[in-house]
């Protein structure tokens, strides 16, 4: 526990360090955000810099590699893809700053770029010891295998996993308050499990368990630490760079701990902000007509007058109560 709480507060502080020097940084390049115009309440945010996420991913990869110890296998495989998905968001922000193009990488280039990420921990996944394609269903002490379908289905995960919180990330603070919730859920739940396997004589499994703890520690810190320069009104924004690494930072967590099934339930606003903008997408395109005044979903909520921090707090909340569903029957 000691150094679990080390872990937070090294992270925590190393955040605030980086964000004192990366955000003149970014001020002075003129790293600023793209707004979405046919937003009015937006218009307001032009200028505010962007790939802020590069602080938060730095701080978690530095405070890692500070603190984690023997049997941190599936730890460092969730450092990798998660700094693998930032890397991807930092070409794209990159390229739409410093080269003036709006668009970033091309769909067709950051797709295979994501697939690449996806499939390397898809094959993980089914390879290694540790997981074997075994996932655990949710609220019960069953488990189920799914041979070679776990490539497939990891990379789904990913995906889908990644957009969503992608999306997610359009209001001061929403989505790292939503990720921070979700990782400080799956710190304690994985702490719990790496109790119950060394009691169980899953000794080196339960080292596995508590070091992936740690991981999700140390990111909920640095989240923590830079949602003070990303709250309502925001100085900074994470940019593809942060909302990508986060997707791949609670897929990672998730399947590497064999629960991937918990990503909807603790996570449905990330599907919310997916499903609310197929269901807008569909309904135009058949009948021209929208289920919503805009999706994702979040800015529905605020185009019908609620306020950034009440739906940043709205979402943050329902994150909170599933995550301590999934604490106390999981």
């Amino acid at each position: 526990m000691e150094k679990l709480l080390l872990s937070f507060l090294i992270s925590f502080a190393l955040t605030l360090v980086l964000m004192a020097v990366v955000l003149p940084m970014l001020k002075k390049h003129k790293a600023k955000q793209e707004i979405l115009q046919y937003v009015e309440e937006h218009k307001a945010k032009a200028g505010t810099p962007t790939m802020g996420g590069v602080t938060f991913l730095l701080a978690t990869a530095i405070t890692c590699v500070i603190m984690l110890g023997a049997d941190s296998t599936l730890a460092f495989v969730a450092l990798a893809i998660t700094v693998g998905y930032g890397i991807v968001g930092f070409l794209d922000d990159f390229i739409k700053i410093f080269f003036k193009r709006n668009l970033g990488l091309r769909a067709y280039q950051k797709i295979i770029l994501q697939l690449g990420v996806a499939l390397t921990i898809g094959f993980f996944a089914y390879k290694s010891n540790l997981i074997g394609g075994e996932f655990a269903i949710p609220f019960t002490d069953k488990t189920f295998k799914m041979g070679f379908w776990t490539v497939p289905f990891v990379v789904f995960i990913f995906l889908a996993t990644t957009n969503g919180v992608n999306l997610t990330d359009g209001l001061d603070g929403l989505a790292g308050s939503v990720v921070a919730v979700f990782t400080a859920v799956f710190t304690v739940f994985l702490f719990m499990s790496s109790l119950q396997l060394n009691e169980s004589g899953f000794v080196t499994l339960s080292d596995e368990y508590y070091n992936l703890a740690l991981f999700a520690a140390i990111l909920t810190a640095s989240l923590l630490a830079y949602l003070l320069f990303n709250v309502f009104p925001a100085k900074v924004f994470m940019g593809d760079t942060g909302s990508l690494a986060l997707g791949g930072a609670v897929a990672s967590i998730a399947v590497l701990s064999k629960n991937s099934l918990f990503i909807p339930i603790v996570g449905i606003m990330f599907v919310v902000s997916v499903v609310s903008v197929i269901l807008q997408v569909a309904r135009f395109k058949l009948t021209k007509k929208r289920f919503f005044l805009m999706a994702p979903y979040h800015h529905h909520l605020q185009m019908k007058g609620m306020s950034e921090p009440r739906i940043v707090c709205l979402y943050a909340t329902v994150t909170v109560v599933l995550g301590v569903l999934m604490i106390c029957v999981g």
